[in-house]
């Protein structure tokens, strides 16, 4: 059906054997019957252990070493994940705040009775590891400033007021604007104000996040079209192109539009599934003088995309070819991944060469986008040589590339090419994110891996990853349907110490799980716990 359409005629490609060009991709359109899943030979480690039952400390051997060189001293399980021997500043520090102190105040008196001096250096790392645990980063960050002869860059007030209102803490976030107003030494910018105005936007606190905008000149930021593009873009990517448009209709007799402000409308009608106001916000932008560019017309791609309407997707690009406005990396990007989700995995794979004949080159993106969908068609192997063949034609892989992969092989129980892969990125200087991390951790809670999950924590502490209340809600799932309820329980009680909302079903299942093992105690603990959580959103 779908292949029928001009769209995917469009992108149809004869191709060469003498062009050097499309040499990656040529054997998997050359077989385009080519579909089934790989097999592989079971490694001889799977044939001798005994699935049934996994053994909770093992690991697999070829990766041994490489784990054990993260000093797992602690036997169990270890919560506390700097438990382990410690012998630099970032170290020292991370093991005084992992003791849970109640209040800001209180790091603050543990800090003061340590020999540690506060570096510009230190703190950016402490701020990046607990970025998602607000009581040990204020306590750092309020430490730091009474540290003789230190003093915070801007960008260390930045961080915090981004940590402050991913905490939902806006008015200890003000406070912190106020007072870098106060030292009179340009600290806010146009940068602070972003992260205050996202942020905002993110609470739901859509009026808020449009006064702090009227409010910008109070802080000396010039209310200019980039600082209105900020907001609209913020309202129009947090689900209320509405209030973005209000915005515009406001100051737009006021404030100096360009293409940008456009787009980020068109954008969000489009993902709001407006058409009738994304196509009016068009012709309002001719009116004003300004050419719709690639980045107007892929966001009417992508809505087409997601509705699987090929044939309006045909019309665009045609339109694009006759106004002279060739697609990018980006446009080609969601229209191969478009028609690998329809499962038109040929025609996918033609978008490539249609790509590289019209001179565009691939990024990383595009090859993440490629992996997906030739893994979820089972064609690990030809995914795995895409991979490979990034490299060779000048594109590092990159986190999104390396995440991808090690979702697959997660989600295959490819334990031993999962782990592997999180090694080569540490080879590569490629630094993982919580993306990277959660279909591992869910693995190793699934076949439960408990050293493995262990050194993974260590892993992420080490890569200044902090974990959320998503990760956290994985940890306990995962260990609830593994039948480690002890460590259910204590991943649960350290989410709620951070001030996290624990998700309604998360707790629920915590607490059924309990009361099936007839823990008793436990499962009173965690309904007091419960019981004692401030009343917010859940997260």
């Amino acid at each position: 059906m779908l292949a029928k359409h001009k769209f995917l005629r469009l992108f149809r490609y004869h191709h060469s054997q003498k062009n050097p060009n499309i040499k990656p991709l040529r054997h998997l359109i050359c077989n385009p019957f080519c579909t089934a899943t790989e097999s592989q030979e079971l490694p001889s480690w799977i044939k001798s252990s005994d699935t049934k039952n996994p053994d909770e400390d093992f690991v697999i051997p070829s990766l041994a070493s490489w784990v054990e060189s993260y000093k797992l001293h602690e036997p169990r399980l270890a919560i506390n994940i700097s438990s382990e021997k410690t012998d630099t500043d970032i170290d020292r520090l991370s093991k005084i705040l992992k003791n849970r102190y109640p209040s800001p105040d209180e790091v603050v008196q543990a800090l003061d009775g340590s020999c540690l001096s506060a570096t510009t250096g230190l703190i950016e790392q402490i701020l990046r590891r607990f970025s998602n645990d607000l009581v040990p980063a204020l306590g750092v960050f309020t430490w730091a400033k009474t540290q003789t002869g230190y003093r915070h860059t801007p960008e260390i007030y930045n961080s915090m007021v981004d940590i402050l209102g991913k905490g939902k803490r806006f008015d200890l976030m003000w406070d912190l604007v106020r007072e870098m107003d106060d030292l009179n030494d340009g600290y806010v910018t146009l940068a602070t104000m972003g992260k205050i105005m996202r942020r905002l936007a993110r609470g739901g606190k859509y009026d808020d996040a449009v006064e702090a905008f009227r409010g910008l000149d109070k802080f000396g930021v010039t209310r200019d079209a980039m600082a209105m593009n900020l907001l609209m873009d913020a309202l129009a990517k947090e689900k209320s192109v509405e209030h973005a448009y209000e915005v515009f209709c406001e100051f737009k007799d006021c404030t100096p539009l360009n293409t940008g402000t456009f787009n980020i409308l068109i954008y969000g009608w489009c993902k709001a599934r407006k058409l009738e106001d994304a196509e009016r916000t068009m012709d309002e932008m001719k009116k004003h003088g300004f050419v719709p560019d690639v980045v107007s017309y892929t966001s009417f791609i992508e809505h087409y995309c997601h509705e699987k309407d090929f044939r309006k997707i045909d019309e665009i690009f045609q339109e694009m070819q006759e106004k002279g406005c060739k697609p990018n990396a980006v446009t080609y990007t969601i229209a191969m991944h478009a028609l690998g989700k329809a499962k038109q995995i040929n025609e996918a794979l033609e978008v490539y060469a249609k790509m590289k004949s019209d001179g565009c080159l691939p990024d990383a993106k595009f090859y993440s986008s490629l992996i997906f969908i030739l893994s979820k068609a089972g064609r690990t192997k030809d995914a795995n040589e895409i991979f490979e063949d990034m490299k060779k034609h000048g594109v590092m892989p990159d986190v999104l590339t390396y995440t991808t992969m090690i979702s697959f092989a997660c989600e295959h129980s490819r334990e031993e090419d999962a782990l592997k892969l999180l090694q080569k990125m540490e080879e590569d200087s490629c630094k993982p994110n919580l993306k990277t991390y959660a279909p591992l951790l869910k693995m190793c809670c699934k076949k439960r891996r408990m050293k493995v999950l262990n050194f993974l924590l260590i892993h992420m502490f080490r890569n200044d990853v902090s974990i959320d209340a998503g990760t956290y809600a994985l940890l306990v799932r995962g260990l609830c349907m593994s039948g480690k309820l002890e460590l259910a329980c204590s991943f649960f009680k350290e989410m709620v110490s951070k001030g996290m909302v624990p998700m309604n079903a998360t707790y629920k299942m915590l607490v059924e799980e309990l009361n099936k093992k007839s823990m008793g105690e436990a499962k009173e603990q965690i309904e007091k716990l419960m019981s004692q959580v401030k009343p917010q959103e859940s997260v």
